[in-house]
């Protein structure tokens, strides 16, 4: 036990001058020091309470706790270790060294390296063993005679200041240390929402709080690329965490909402008493907030780890932008920002592998028909703005529930109940004109749809199937004329396996030479019977003798693309031949050649007419190019440059299948058109009662109006080709006359339509 301090040493001990104490006022608004006083005599803890009343020591005021003896010590220690800057210890209590006893747990059970002891004794001459002082670093030993009032503070001042640094050396060396660790954690978060929790997680470890706050960024995250400058929660953690991915502007807090704007408005962290909002820039100039809810102003080693951590949330940010960007360029399409084949996949396949409504939904691939030419006219950034034009109208014609992705170039796929992927409906959306870039646009769709079914075996078809069958039947709707849409059936998968093989036949045909063939029909002036021309036909035999006809292959060629090179192949054998037939003395022929739609809309396609008459030798001007009404009246601007570049040429142009289209006579007598073609089906339908007030003879008083020749195809008897030549048609074409045949059987015909002339010269062809 220790022996009462005497009187006169707590009267010095209270009222010594010259002390350097700051009364506490309006500045205790940082914790206090928290001292904890061990002692056995009751008046040591009465008087120490005295002569540290309202002391302010390192501009923070002092808290002290008490006990009565190691025990209570330990107890104190185990509940508030962690706050405790100083121990005053005496050396004996209830036994002569439970002070120097409680040293050690202090040290090596507790843990508490930060704390300062400060050993007190009231029997003058006792001493401490050495090896505690020195082992178990103690601050100060006195006796408590030596403790007076001034004294008293100076040691606790040194003690404190001793602590307030080993806790900041402490504190900075966990602070990197938690850095640096949680680099691989954040980096390794891709998701922003993810990653921001992170951040705020391990900002309050370095502070040693609960997570509570916030990160806010615009548009959603720093790293969008959208017009939308509203602030937006991309993180949060504690009471805040139900707001993520919402408007700042609704968190329901006006003090905070307004931190965080001060924040990002001046472009500097802010600490204050209740909170601190770091402002930080990412990757691309972008810059987020983080608020945290710290409840106390942050002392200069906490606000330095905050900076030094502050470069790594940048950093961090900058790898989960690249993250970010990553995940979006793999599953969605840059353009429109829809998701694209593969995200649509895996959301598919979800929905069919988790709904019990999954027969009612359907597949509807959408294709803008024509739209390269669209593109090509306008110039690509009118294209862009029209494909995002219909990614919005689509988007917003059915409800979130309705799958929208954009596959590849034109086409569009929605996924959802087929109730309301009625054909119909799909229809309607397109029917007013698209705005871009002040062109208004209408546009032509063709539909594939594909409901769900289940397969024999009873089970549910992938994604990936359905969109395959999709896919079938929109090539279905494009090979059959006129069809704007076209549902999935069991049977055209067969045919389009067909197709298939078709293909891949003609494809060989082609690049081999073997089975594709020019043949020729002759077109003749029916008053003599001359000969005047040929159009070159293709025919296609397959390597099992059997013919295909032209209506079988060639869409499939025009669909596929293969028509390009395929054009380009008869256009030079005709070229070729026409130059074989002259040697044999038909130098007036015309030879005409047909060009398909997307022939004449490739770049480069007169070019290559003028490359092959160089190599061939072909004289222009015995070359008629046929085109068909349908290509010459879809930009009609286009076209005309494209005609007058053919004309340039030499060559001539004819207008194929005149009247089965909706041509307007405005736009017609703008083309630069040698000829124009009667279609078979009119010839067909000729009769004497409609000769002198039908399509024909309006189409051949067009022509003679206009400066035009006009031929007459499909030209089948003997009273067809009267009524043409009583409506003035002279130039004919059909089986009356000839079928189409290969060169040499042509040559012969030639011959012997040449000797028959010879012989009845003046006498019509019958």
């Amino acid at each position: 036990m220790t022996s009462p301090i005497p009187k006169d040493d707590l009267i010095d001990f209270v009222d010594e001058p010259g002390t350097d104490i700051v009364p506490a006022g309006g500045r205790g608004t940082l914790p206090a020091w928290v001292v904890l006083v061990v002692d056995d005599d009751a008046e040591v803890h009465q008087a120490t309470n005295f002569a540290l009343q309202n002391t302010i020591l390192l501009e923070r005021p002092l808290e002290l706790i008490h006990a009565s003896s190691a025990v209570e010590a330990r107890a104190c220690l185990e509940a508030r270790g962690s706050e405790i800057a100083v121990v005053l210890l005496d050396v004996v209590m209830e036994t002569p060294e439970a002070g120097l006893e409680l040293v050690p747990v202090i040290r090596r059970e507790l843990g508490l390296d930060e704390l300062r002891i400060i050993l007190r004794t009231g029997q003058p001459g006792y001493a401490p063993e050495l090896s505690v002082v020195r082992d178990y670093d103690i601050n100060d030993y006195k006796t408590k005679s030596e403790l007076t009032h001034v004294r008293l503070v100076t040691a606790l001042t040194a003690a404190i200041r001793s602590y307030d640094q080993i806790r900041t050396l402490a504190a900075s060396r966990r602070g990197l240390d938690m850095i640096v660790q949680s680099a691989g954690e954040l980096f390794g978060r891709r998701a922003l929402v993810s990653f921001a929790e992170g951040v705020l997680t391990q900002i309050a470890a370095l502070l040693r709080l609960e997570p509570e706050g916030l990160i806010c960024a615009r548009s959603g995250s720093p790293f969008a690329q959208q017009s939308d400058s509203a602030l937006y929660i991309v993180g949060a953690a504690g009471r805040f965490r139900s707001h993520v991915s919402r408007p700042l502007a609704e968190l329901g807090d006006a003090e905070i909402v307004h931190t965080i704007n001060r924040c990002m408005a001046a472009r500097t962290s802010i600490f204050e008493a209740q909170a601190t909002v770091l402002f930080f820039s990412g990757e691309g100039g972008r810059s987020a907030v983080v608020y945290l809810a710290t409840e106390r102003a942050l002392e200069a080693v906490d606000r330095r780890m905050l900076e030094v951590f502050a470069v790594n949330i940048g950093v961090g940010f900058e790898n989960v932008g690249l993250f970010e960007r990553l995940n979006f360029y793999a599953y969605f399409d840059p353009l429109t920002r829809l998701p694209n084949r593969v995200r649509l996949i895996d959301e598919m396949d979800q929905f069919l592998a988790s709904s019990s409504d999954a027969l009612s939904q359907s597949v509807a691939l959408i294709d803008l028909a024509h739209f390269s030419q669209v593109n090509n006219a306008l110039g690509q950034r009118s294209g862009d703005a029209l494909l995002m034009a219909v990614a919005r109208r689509l988007r917003s014609a059915f409800p979130d529930s309705v799958m929208l992705s954009r596959l590849v170039g034109d086409s569009f796929a929605l996924f959802g109940p087929a109730r309301i992927l009625e054909p119909e409906a799909l229809l309607h959306i397109f029917e007013a004109p698209f705005y871009a870039r002040g062109h208004g646009v209408p546009l032509q769709i063709r539909i594939g749809l594909a409901p769900v079914a289940r397969a024999p075996g009873g089970q549910l078809p992938r994604a990936a199937d359905l969109l395959r069958d999709a896919s079938v039947a929109l090539g279905q709707a494009k090979l059959e004329q006129g069809a704007r849409f076209c549902t999935y059936t069991a049977e055209m998968a067969a045919q389009a396996q067909q197709r298939i093989v078709m293909l891949n036949e003609l494809r060989a045909a082609l690049d081999f030479h073997r089975g594709l063939k020019v043949h020729y029909q002759p077109q003749v002036d029916s008053r003599d019977g001359s000969l005047t021309g040929a159009e070159a036909l293709l025919r296609w035999r397959r390597t099992d003798g059997g013919m295909v006809p032209p209506d079988d292959f060639i869409p499939l060629a025009e669909y596929t693309g293969l028509i390009i090179e395929i054009g380009a192949w008869v256009f030079r054998e005709a070229c070729e031949q026409l130059m074989y037939w002259r040697d044999e003395g038909e130098d007036k022929l015309v030879m005409a050649v047909n060009v398909s739609a997307l022939q004449f809309r490739q770049d480069g396609f007169v070019e290559m007419i003028r490359n092959t008459l160089d190599q061939t030798g072909a004289p222009a001007d015995r070359i008629e190019l046929e085109i068909t009404e349908s290509v010459a009246m879809e930009e009609v601007d286009k076209v005309v440059e494209q005609l007058e570049a053919l004309r340039a040429l030499g060559v001539r142009i004819a207008l194929d299948d005149f009247g089965c289209g909706f041509s307007s006579l405005s736009s017609l007598t703008r083309l630069p058109i040698d000829r124009l073609k009667v279609d078979r089906s009119f010839v067909a339908q000729l009769t004497d009662e409609n000769a002198r007030s039908g399509i024909v003879q309006t189409i051949l008083r067009l022509a003679q109006g206009s400066g035009m020749a006009a031929i007459a195809e499909g030209v089948e008897t003997t009273e067809q080709a009267a009524l043409l030549q009583s409506m003035g048609c002279v130039e004919m074409q059909g089986f009356l006359f000839g079928r189409p045949m290969a060169p040499d059987e042509f040559l012969i015909w030639m011959r012997q339509n040449r000797s028959t002339l010879a012989g009845e010269a003046g006498n019509p062809v019958p």
